[in-house]
């Protein structure tokens, strides 16, 4: 079971967020499709999901209660775009659309405390400039609650008790910094709170009061600043060092402000949920787990107390503290199969929305009335899914050459494991498929693309590597200064297992991923390229060096992480290790074909990542194939760009490895793709675009 987590850090981990990449949301429909194919294998007797289905928009998303519980929200389609809909509690089909994006979908809104209006926050053409919005509900009126050019809006705080106001931070002033401003969410009014002068965040109490401020320091840590009255301390009352810097951060205070929460890995590998006692500054373990960071936790919607908490090892698992959610979660758990979640609470805290995913079905979202005991289905979000071949995925502890476990997930194509004992009957083509950040994790559940990719006939592994996040301190520090080396070598030793297993052959296996992903396929086919039949990097940088010197302006505060973590540029070795581990000064030896897919927008891994390596593969007379988005960012949004993307990659992987492909068709014509080379490399793609 997971459920929402609903404490309120300090820090949404910059560093952490700093290159992963969110790969846009699956959709709607499912059908029957043509097939090609290039070699027998099991899963051809599956019916052949339509791309459509796994990645166009869903018939609904991220359902939500208004805070009074007289209202009713989510997001679906309006004229082919993610907008959000609003509905009584009383009459949910009397459903009306709030917004009007008419080009990028809205992915992120919430309601105002007091229900009167509902947020979202939007950017342009994936440029993570993202400014905040709000609708009046009763008139409609929307209106731009922070007007600026090239401005990111955070959130700092939010108000149980305050309901017409919240706490924003803007970084209009100084690109690097977020200035803290209070803001009337009904006259639009931004009030000054706090310049910043090189504070990485801030967070308040309930009061809407600034009580603490962190600044990193010079060992790649964190010092954390009391508030008083206004006042920053001048000494940090809290410090952590490199090891802890992304373990450790001030998760919120309880309503009335006597208890302050910490997620603390000081003094432990794993970081625990600890509250300590504003007056006293006593600490308190509420939580730990030897072999995973704290990962979720509810709070009373008024006090802002505890009341259940997780950790996600290979799966989640929760510990409810209050009586009463224990008996709500035990009585969802015995009617709803798989994992499920709470999504959104009433004030009140009567009704509940909860999602469930039964893992080889789709999601569905449920209303729960804790009163009257009842659960009544909200919607299915693709519902063209039911009846779909979807395959189970399997948890995994592999183990790297020097010992480290690597916890992991692997999924089979339909029908090639008849005995049930997750090895295919025989080997089968396989994609590693290498998660982001790489400070972030894969996790267990319906995951789009081990779907798509085990329907076309692949096995599909993805592996935590040393270096992610949710496995403690140590698990993180192991990667420090190893990009291209230990995290790669995990990788390796990944895929070595599942040769040696019989899951696939030594010449089958492909290498994909976004963001480090990217990094990792160039990785892939640079420094092992015996490995690896082909690879597809979807932004993934070629250079650390150049990668260091764009990063966005907001990220300037931790540089000192980043340079601990991956390489110091400022000095000799720093500089010359950064460029060893760089593929683009080893692109002359990538010898097996590479797909790149990249967004002209964006801020993190600029579009010269892969301008550069395309060129110097071009240089050396190695086939690349090169798809530019004029109109996207780090990851694709828009879905007709992704599925034109996934498309492609699914004809590549065919053309490399001989699983099945749905056809190009009009995906590519339809979306804003610029085929910028190699065409000619992928099956079909050159006859679609002259179609």
């Amino acid at each position: 079971m997971t459920y929402s987590h609903t404490l309120k850090p300090l820090l949404a981990s910059c560093a952490a967020a700093a290159m992963a990449l969110t790969l846009p949301a699956p959709a709607a429909a499912h059908h029957h499709a043509e097939t090609h194919t290039g070699m027998s294998n099991p899963a051809e007797t599956a019916p052949l999901i339509a791309r459509e289905d796994l990645f166009g928009n869903p018939t609904k998303a991220s359902g939500r209660l208004s805070p009074d519980g007289k209202w009713l929200s989510w997001l679906a389609p309006k004229d082919g775009v993610l907008n959000v809909w609003v509905a009584p509690v009383t009459d949910p089909a009397s459903a009306k659309v709030m917004t009007s994006s008419v080009d990028r979908p809205i992915q992120q809104y919430f309601w105002a405390p007091d229900s009167q209006s509902l947020l979202y926050i939007q950017d342009k053409g994936g440029d993570e400039n993202f400014l905040l919005y709000g609708i009046d509900l009763d008139s409609g009126a929307e209106r731009t609650l922070t007007d600026f050019e090239n401005t990111r809006v955070q959130v700092f705080g939010t108000s149980e008790t305050i309901r017409d106001k919240m706490l924003v931070g803007i970084n209009n002033r100084d690109p690097r910094f977020h200035d803290a401003y209070l803001l009337d969410l009904n006259s639009g009014e931004l009030t000054l709170v706090q310049q910043n002068d090189g504070y990485a965040g801030f967070m308040a109490d309930d009061n809407l009061e600034l009580r603490m401020a962190v600044r990193p320091n010079a060992a790649g840590g964190m010092d954390f600043f009391t508030i008083t009255d206004g006042e920053i301390a001048t000494e940090a009352s809290e410090s952590t060092g490199l090891e802890d810097s992304l373990t450790t951060q001030p998760a919120g205070f309880t309503t009335d402000g006597s208890t302050m929460y910490w997620i603390d890995s000081r003094g432990r590998n794993t970081a625990a949920l600890i509250a300590q006692d504003v007056a006293t500054g006593e600490k308190t373990i509420i939580a730990e787990n030897d072999k995973a960071d704290i990962g979720g936790a509810m709070s009373d919607p008024k006090t802002g107390e505890i009341e259940a908490y997780s950790f996600t090892y290979l799966t989640t698992e929760w510990t409810a503290t209050d009586p009463d959610v224990k008996a709500s979660l035990d009585w969802l758990g015995e009617r709803l199969e798989g994992e499920f979640g709470v999504q959104s609470r009433t004030e009140a805290d009567d009704k509940w929305v909860v999602w469930n995913d039964p893992l080889t079905a789709p999601s569905k979202t449920f209303i729960y009335d804790r009163t009257a005991g009842t659960l009544e289905e909200f919607y299915t979000t693709r519902p063209e899914l039911v009846g779909a071949p979807l395959q189970p995925m399997q948890t995994l502890e592999l183990t790297s050459r020097d010992g480290l476990t690597l916890p992991s997930y692997l999924t089979l194509p339909p029908g090639s494991d008849t005995s049930g004992d997750g090895v295919p009957d025989a080997a089968v083509p396989m994609v590693l498929l290498v998660h982001g950040g790489p400070w972030a994790r894969d996790g267990y559940g319906y995951n789009s693309y081990h779907q798509w990719l085990a329907n076309r006939g692949y096995a599909v592994l993805s592996v935590n590597f040393r270096g992610s996040t949710g496995f403690g301190k140590e698990f993180i520090s192991a990667g420090d200064l190893e990009w291209g080396k230990k995290m790669h070598d995990d990788l390796i030793d990944a895929v070595d297992w599942a040769i040696g297993k019989g899951i696939t052959s030594a010449d089958k296996v492909a290498i994909m991923g976004g963001s480090y992903g990217g990094y990792a396929t160039l990785a892939g086919l640079a420094f092992t390229p015996e490995k690896f039949a082909c690879g597809v990097d979807i932004v993934g940088p070629s250079n650390l060096e150049t990668l260091l010197e764009t990063i966005p302006p907001y990220w300037e505060p931790l540089i000192a992480q980043f340079h601990e973590r991956m390489g110091n540029p400022n000095t000799p070795e720093g500089l010359a290790m950064l460029k060893e581990r760089s593929p683009l000064y080893s692109a002359d030896k990538i010898t097996k074909p590479l797909l790149i897919g990249q967004g002209a927008n964006d801020p993190r891994v600029k579009q010269a990542e892969s301008d550069q390596i395309v060129g110097a593969m071009k240089e050396a007379g190695i086939p690349v194939t090169y798809v530019l988005y004029p109109d996207e960012g780090h990851g694709f949004a828009k879905p007709n760009n992704n599925i034109a993307f996934n498309a492609v990659t699914e004809n590549f992987l065919a053309t490399c490895l001989g699983g099945r492909a749905e056809p190009i068709g009009d995906t590519v014509s339809n979306s804003t793709a610029q085929i910028v080379e190699g065409a000619e490399h992928v099956q079909g793609l050159k006859e679609a675009l002259e179609s």
